[in-house]
C-alpha cells in the first residue's frame, strides 16, 4: 500500500472519530437546549483540538511546533466553522430542516475541506509552512 493511500485511510479513520467527537458534543448540547449555532461552535472547538491532536500524531506525523502549528491548524479551520455555521442556518432557518440531519448532511463538505487544509497548508512533514 502507497504511503500516500496509508495516509489517506489514516485520516479517514481519524476523521470518522473526529465527527463523532463533534456529533456527540453537538448533540448532547443541542439536547439540554443549547442553540445549535452556539452548539455547533463548541462542537468544533472540541473537534479541533482532538483533530488536531491525533492527526499531529497519528495520521501525518509532524515534529512542527505545536502552538504554531496549531494555530494555523485552527484559523485554517475556521473557514470550515463559518462555511458549516452558514449552511446550518439556511437549512434550518430557511428549509425548516431538523438540526441533527442537517449536520451530518453539511458535514460531507466541510470533512472534504479539512483534509484539504491538512494536507496542503498545515502538515507539511518537515516543510516550513512560512516562508
Amino acid at each position: 500500500m502507497s504511503k500516500k493511500v496509508k495516509e489517506l485511510l489514516k485520516y479517514g479513520i481519524n476523521g470518522v472519530l473526529t465527527t463523532l467527537v463533534n456529533y456527540l458534543v453537538f448533540y448532547l448540547l443541542y439536547k439540554i437546549h443549547v442553540n445549535y449555532l452556539v452548539a455547533n461552535t463548541v462542537a468544533w472547538m472540541v473537534a479541533v483540538i482532538t483533530a488536531y491532536f491525533t492527526n499531529r500524531l497519528w495520521v501525518f506525523g509532524s515534529s512542527e511546533k505545536v502552538v504554531k502549528e496549531f494555530l494555523s491548524f485552527a484559523s485554517l479551520r475556521l473557514l470550515t466553522l463559518l462555511i458549516e455555521n452558514i449552511l446550518l442556518f439556511i437549512f434550518i432557518q430557511l428549509f425548516y430542516a431538523n438540526p441533527i440531519i442537517a449536520k451530518c448532511s453539511i458535514s460531507v463538505i466541510t470533512i472534504l475541506g479539512n483534509y484539504m487544509i491538512c494536507r496542503n497548508k498545515i502538515f507539511l512533514k518537515g516543510e516550513n509552512t512560512y516562508g
